[in-house]
């Protein structure tokens, strides 16, 4: 028997579950960009994540910004989980990492506001109860299996089933931290090719901000441990997705594929009910139990997709490490300059285009390993990365996006460009100071990783 819930909405068909995507389409005039930021949270004395309880824990630090800033909270079970403005939010990563989901933005400035507003809200919450926040890809210190979890029945769900579909399910959760960044697209042409790109740039993305070397307080072997991990958290539902390359209905092919994934839940009532016994595509035939599927069911699977790069009503691109204040906005400068100029979009395109759809499917571990100095073909991806800053340069060169003092977004580039120029990724910074003066020394990194009030200009200074 049907709930009155499920009665309120009719069975979607798939064109209807199509459509959805469809109805992000956007005139150029209204692109915004919207970025989000994660990073953990330690202890100042041990430099340990940090537990959802106690005076110091998880759910203090959020107590304590609730009261102190103009934001309202959201509770699960009588728990503090996440904040909110009506326009930007703070949640939190199944390990306690803290992620800023900024506000839709007309230009990186705006960004860069709310960015330093940001870390200077948590950096001034964090001193007062002994709590660093670090810039870094991955925590570095406390091992996998006395890191915390945070208490959201989405992560109970989660943590179930991710302890059967990788080996390294546990530590995205629990350890990773990434900085994403969101764009509109006005049709679903320009939905592909930017989906494309998205897609195929995800190694130089990975490569040039790599900075996540350690893990369990030792070198990994890789640059970035926190785009490895990914390699093998599930693979119905991560990595390089063939079909973004050859395929003109990208909508439906972006649907068929999100049919084809197994479920995690569904939302009833408040609670969340298993639904992983079933594709979506199965559950639209038949159902679960007594429940139907709804078009915000759909739009919950969506959330549950974790390819390099995905669709929702916008597209976001997910391939990047978590950064340095003065790196976070480089990232999205990169891909906005590209995405957002159609002939900056075309000549970034044919700078890749060549590459096999093999080598595609291997090049993101690569760059997660040896980071700029991977190889595509004959070349180190450092001069891929060299040619798309030029590119995207241009393409804010362009956009003419300026803040008070007349600069355009380019600025957000300088410090990558510096970095690319010399073939280098923070990670690279990081081991050498682990394999000299910090003589290998977790202590040291968390103190170079740590956060400090941060003004607007920082965002754009070069490394000294």
């Amino acid at each position: 028997m049907a709930t009155p819930e499920d009665r309120r909405e009719a069975v979607p068909t798939i064109e209807e579950l199509e459509a959805h995507l469809h109805s992000g389409a956007t005139p150029p005039s209204e692109w915004k960009i919207g970025v989000e930021y994660e990073k953990p949270v330690v202890t100042k004395n041990d430099g340990e994540s940090v537990p959802y309880e106690g005076e110091s824990g998880i759910g203090a630090l959020l107590g304590e910004m609730l009261s102190r800033y103009p934001w309202e909270g959201v509770y699960e079970r009588d728990n503090l989980i996440a904040l909110h403005d009506g326009s930007a939010s703070i949640t939190l990563e199944p390990g306690g990492q803290l992620e800023m989901s900024g506000q839709q933005c007309d230009s990186l400035h705006c960004a860069a506001e709310e960015l330093a507003k940001h870390i200077a809200e948590i950096t001034a919450v964090g001193d007062d109860l002994g709590l660093t926040f670090l810039a870094t890809g991955l925590v570095p210190k406390t091992r996998l299996e006395l890191a915390p979890w945070m208490p959201k029945s989405r992560y109970d769900h989660m943590r179930r089933i991710m302890a059967g579909t990788g080996t390294l399910g546990h530590r995205m959760m629990l350890q990773t931290a990434t900085v994403q960044c969101n764009f509109d697209y006005a049709d679903e042409a320009d939905a592909r090719l930017k989906f494309k790109l998205a897609m195929g740039l995800s190694p130089v993305l990975v490569a040039v901000s790599a900075n996540s070397p350690v893990v369990d307080g030792a070198l990994s072997g890789y640059k970035s441990y926190r785009a490895h991990v990914w390699s093998d958290t599930d693979r119905d539902r991560c990595g390089i997705l063939p079909f973004a390359f050859d395929t003109e209905n990208i909508f439906g092919a972006y649907t068929d594929y999100a049919l084809d994934v197994p479920m995690y839940f569904i939302q009833r009532d408040g609670e969340l009910v298993s639904t992983y016994d079933k594709t979506f595509r199965r559950y639209l035939e038949i159902g679960h139990g007594e429940h139907t599927a709804t078009m915000e069911d759909w739009k919950l699977h969506l959330s549950t997709l974790f390819p390099e790069a995905r669709l929702k009503t916008y597209l976001e691109a997910r391939a990047a490490d978590s950064q340095s204040s003065e790196l976070m906005l480089a990232t999205p400068a990169l891909l906005k300059g590209i995405l957002y100029d159609s002939d900056c979009a075309a000549a970034a395109w044919d700078t890749i285009a060549a590459w096999p759809m093999a080598e595609r499917m291997e090049l993101n571990e690569r760059a997660a390993k040896d980071g700029l100095q991977a190889r595509a073909g004959r070349h180190p991806l450092s001069e891929y990365a060299r040619e798309l800053v030029e590119i995207s340069r241009e393409g804010l060169v362009r956009q003419a996006a300026e803040d008070g003092d007349g600069r355009d977004e380019s600025i957000y580039l300088d410090r990558l460009e510096e970095d690319v120029r010399a073939a280098r990724c923070p990670a690279d910074r990081v081991i050498e100071l682990w394999q000299s003066e910090w003589e290998g020394q977790v202590n040291r990194l968390i103190e170079y990783c740590a956060y400090q009030p941060a003004s607007v200009r920082d965002f754009t200074l070069p490394t000294k």
